[in-house]
């Protein structure tokens, strides 16, 4: 009862209705509905049908009639979806296959009353820019080049923390690519080379930059890429690519049959015999742009154009913290206290005198807001669930490092501080620093829990402070009988991991 009383005393996570886009788009026809219109959306339900309506239209110039049925089909059903969700808004968007056929007016009219709604067709720019601020909503302040490979298009955009620039669009997409070089790859790569030469400053500005690979063909070789390397974290948003390492990978892909490689079963069918084309590509990306590293964004015009339409203040929020704080008001025994975590922690790390970059900082905080988060499972798996619920979340503006830091600095607040008790590979992905910093959160949390019992109003009245090589606990009197063997256990552990001598000190 009194969990009931804080968290009403508190407020409730304020989600709205869900909202729900259809995109038509060269290849495939999706929806995905969202929770509700936020800084960091969350999916709720997510279908797509493989059409393939710019098949062909680069050489014939129109949409195929098999695709049209199809793409009807499947927006009717969508419809039906969405009525059932109670969905308050839908937003139905079309991009290039439907653009440049030549029976592209008559197949809109008949999606429009398929799907019961008015459709919004891009232009070239306007992709290009909601590809951009998905982009923009996805990461922790992006820099570089996005490029969205659809089926009919590319779109190259220039994107600098909140800054978007000018896009181009250019007839590089899968579907596109496949019909123009009658199915060679080596007559694509002609294609894209002469392509890519008329938006020489998108490469140019490209060096040493990111390149944020956005699109279902670039996910799909980047599926293909972790499968074949064994890679420890199956998610896609953030998965980065070495350019160099990565070209070897690139024109395996684009010399041999696609059924001879090897883990071909993570790429669905319908995406396989498009896979060529996109290696092709983002090969002559990496030739003539030089970046940095390639990122792959599971965030795209959708996201864009749901982040284009929240109010200046919620755009400026860091997608990471508002996710983590949606998820600490959703599933903590008192919400406030993550908050308190936070800066109770923020105090003894300035005690500590420990350098902090502002991306650790900002992790830290994430973590103090998901360190509860696991409460309701059994004591005995309240570590490896959260560092699944965690691991494999949807979250915005993090890599995998840090989604790696997270959820080890949850696990080990549950399961203690001992390094071997986790798995070696998702260790090696957080790296040496991030994994001392995510022991050393853990340690504080396991020195909080004791004291707080992860309610608020606690924390404020007990600090931790490094001072002369000790680790001193203040506690009240009023609060001295916690002073017990379990508390000291913990004070001991954050001590030793520290190279510090543990004091509880009782005032007042």
């Amino acid at each position: 009862m009194q969990i009931v009383e804080r968290r009403e005393a508190q407020g409730r996570l304020k989600i709205g209705q869900p909202v729900a886009i259809i995109d038509i788009g060269s290849n495939s026809v999706r929806l995905v509905a969202y929770e509700g219109l936020a800084r960091a959306v969350t999916p709720i339900y997510n279908e797509k049908v493989l059409c393939g309506l710019g098949r062909h239209v680069a050489t014939t110039g129109r949409l195929d009639d098999d695709a049209v049925d199809r793409a009807l089909r499947a927006l009717a059903r969508f419809k039906v979806l969405c009525e059932t969700m109670h969905v308050s808004q839908v937003f139905v968007l079309a991009t290039a296959a439907a653009r440049d056929a030549s029976n592209g007016p008559d197949f809109l009219q008949a999606a429009a009353e398929a799907c019961g709604r008015p459709i919004n067709l891009l232009s070239g720019a306007e992709e290009a820019r909601f590809s951009a601020l998905g982009v923009v909503a996805g990461f922790h302040n992006p820099d570089g080049i996005v490029g969205d490979m659809g089926g009919g298009s590319l779109e190259l955009v220039d994107v600098k923390g909140s800054r978007v620039g000018e896009g181009v669009t250019l007839r590089l997409g899968g579907l596109a690519l496949q019909d123009l070089s009658g199915g060679s790859p080596k007559k694509a790569q002609k294609i894209v080379r002469a392509a890519l030469e008329k938006a020489p400053e998108y490469l140019e500005s490209l060096h040493g930059r990111t390149f944020y690979a956005v699109g279902g063909t670039w996910r799909a070789l980047a599926r293909l890429h972790q499968a074949t390397w064994d890679y420890p974290l199956h998610v896609m948003h953030s998965y980065t690519l070495n350019p160099q390492d990565g070209l070897d990978f690139l024109r395996l892909v684009e010399e041999v049959d696609t059924k001879t490689l090897k883990d071909i079963e993570s790429v669905s069918e319908a995406r396989r015999p498009l896979l060529c084309y996109g290696a092709v590509l983002l090969e002559e990306i990496i030739r003539l742009g030089q970046p940095k590293e390639i990122a792959i964004s599971a965030y795209g015009v959708r996201e864009g154009l749901l982040f284009d339409r929240l109010d200046p203040q919620t755009r400026a929020l860091d997608p990471l913290l508002s996710a983590a704080s949606d998820f600490n008001l959703l599933r903590s025994r008192s919400p406030r206290h993550g908050e308190e975590l936070r800066e109770w922690t923020d105090a003894f790390v300035q005690s500590l005198g420990l350098p902090e970059t502002e991306t650790e900082r900002r992790l830290r905080h994430a973590g103090c807001l998901l360190a509860d988060i696991g409460w309701r499972a059994h004591p005995d798996y309240r570590g490896e669930q959260s560092l699944n619920l965690i691991a494999y979340g949807a979250f915005a503006g993090l890599d995998h490092p840090g989604r790696a830091y997270l959820a080890l600095s949850i696990f080990f607040r549950h399961e203690g501080l001992s390094p071997d008790k986790v798995s070696s590979r998702i260790k090696s992905l957080a790296g040496p620093r991030l994994m001392e910093r995510a022991r050393l959160l853990a340690a504080m949390m396991r020195v909080a829990y004791p004291v707080s019992v992860a309610m608020d109003g606690i924390l404020p009245q007990a600090p931790l402070r490094a001072r002369d090589g000790h680790v001193i606990l203040q506690l009240p009197a009023r609060l001295e009988p916690l002073a017990n063997e379990r508390l000291t256990g913990r004070m001991k552990g954050i001590a030793k991991l520290l190279t510090m001598e543990p004091v509880i000190e009782i005032v007042g």
